[in-house]
C-alpha cells in the first residue's frame, strides 16, 4: 500500500484539489489524504475549489485537518505545495525528511504551487490544471 498525503497551508484549496485529482485516478494500492500545516479542523473546501472539482466531475467530500504526527507516520509520501511547507514539516517531524517532497520536486521539477486563496474562479482553475499536470508526471512513482 502506498499512502500519499498532500499538504498545503489551510487544507481548503490546493491539497484538497490534489487529493481529489489523485483519487480520481483509482490506482489500486494507493490511498490519498490531505491536511494543512495551519489548518482549522473541520472546515469545508473553499467554494471555488469545490466549483472547479464539480466542473471536472470530481465528487470530493472534504473537511480540513491540521497535520498530525499520526498522518506523518501513515504517509509513504508527503507532498507539499511549497518549499516552506516542506521545511515546516521536516522541522516539526524530523523523521519525515526522507519521504517529504514538494509536489513539483516529486514530479521532477522545482518551485512552488501558488496559492489561489482569495483569487477568482479562473485562478483556481489554473491551479487545478497545474496540480493535474504535476500529478500526471508523478504517477509512475505511485504504481
Amino acid at each position: 500500500m502506498i499512502n500519499v498525503l498532500f499538504v498545503c497551508t489551510g487544507n481548503t484549496c490546493r491539497s484538497p484539489m490534489a487529493e481529489a485529482i489523485l483519487k480520481s485516478k483509482n490506482i489500486p494500492g494507493v490511498e490519498v489524504r490531505s491536511s494543512g500545516v495551519f489548518a482549522m479542523n473541520g472546515s469545508d473546501a473553499s467554494p471555488h475549489a469545490k466549483k472547479v472539482l464539480e466542473s471536472q466531475q470530481m465528487d470530493h467530500s472534504h473537511q480540513s485537518s491540521l497535520l498530525t504526527e499520526q498522518q506523518v507516520e501513515w504517509a509513504t509520501y508527503i507532498l507539499t505545495m511549497t518549499a516552506g511547507h516542506k521545511a515546516n514539516i521536516v522541522a516539526t517531524f524530523p523523521s519525515s525528511q526522507v519521504k517529504t517532497f514538494t509536489l513539483k520536486e516529486f514530479a521532477g521539477g522545482f518551485g512552488d504551487v501558488s496559492d489561489p486563496y482569495g483569487g477568482s474562479l479562473s485562478v483556481y482553475q489554473q491551479t487545478f490544471e497545474e496540480l493535474k499536470e504535476l500529478i500526471e508526471k508523478s504517477l509512475h512513482k505511485l504504481s
